[in-house]
């Protein structure tokens, strides 16, 4: 049985942009997903939310790349800003809750860890780094050691489901079985269920990720709960 979260423990979650924007915005993910949040910290626990760009990002890179020749860092700008547009969605709609500052720096330790509201949001740093990886580094920080990755695929499998009917997905894997998979590379608008360079700094650090699909939200209540859930967990 997976270990159940302490109501005084931080739940990290890094938040897929393809639930808040698969192709408009999710008005319906997104009011589900406030209740679910709410509700959890009624009951004592705080959380970090962790914006994604997700399809906007790609729609903005693919657009610009139709037009002109851009470089990895342009890729990685035009991602990082959707992950900030989508940021300031989710804080505006937690914003009886949330810490006022938006996080573009995980590195940034003057006053937003120490803040007191019960939820904390961030988004894209720098060139060359995801929001996966800004999650691993406030984990870091606040000694978080479980991130929960929500996106729009049901668990880790060893090739695109969507392209190959043969696909395996897996319940529990190794950051070992989880590197050969997604490889040790950053390319920005990657779509992978964890970035590599999070991947390894998640291993270095010990941390485990849970990845499940943010469209069951009593299932990710089942997994902070210590309850069984339908999803990947990576660790080891």
């Amino acid at each position: 049985m997976n270990k159940a979260y302490s109501k005084k423990e931080r739940i990290i979650i890094s938040l897929g942009g393809s639930l808040l924007v698969p192709e408009g915005i999710d008005a319906e993910f997104i009011g589900n997903f406030k209740k679910f949040v709410v509700s959890h910290i009624k009951k004592g626990y705080r959380f970090i939310l962790v914006t994604g760009g997700g399809r906007i990002a790609r729609q903005y890179i693919d657009v610009a790349g139709q037009i002109t020749k851009i470089t990895d860092e342009d890729r990685d700008w035009l991602g990082i800003h959707a992950t900030r547009m989508n940021a300031h969605l989710v804080r505006t709609v937690f914003r009886e809750y949330a810490h006022p500052r938006i996080n573009t720096n995980p590195h940034d330790l003057e006053d937003f860890y120490a803040a007191p509201e019960a939820i904390l949001v961030a988004a894209g740093w720098r060139p060359g780094f995801s929001t996966d990886f800004d999650a691993v580094v406030m984990g870091k920080y606040l000694d978080v050691n479980r991130i929960i990755n929500l996106s729009n695929i049901e668990r880790v499998y060893n090739k695109d489901p969507r392209a190959h009917a043969d696909a395996v997905p897996f319940d529990r894997m190794t950051w070992r079985e989880f590197h050969k998979i997604v490889g040790k590379k950053w390319n920005p608008g990657m779509n992978v269920p964890f970035d590599p360079i999070a991947s390894e700094m998640a291993e270095k650090e010990g941390m485990e990720v849970a990845v499940m699909n943010g469209g069951d939200m009593k299932n990710v209540a089942n997994y902070i709960a210590g309850k069984k859930f339908i999803g990947t967990l990576i660790r080891g």
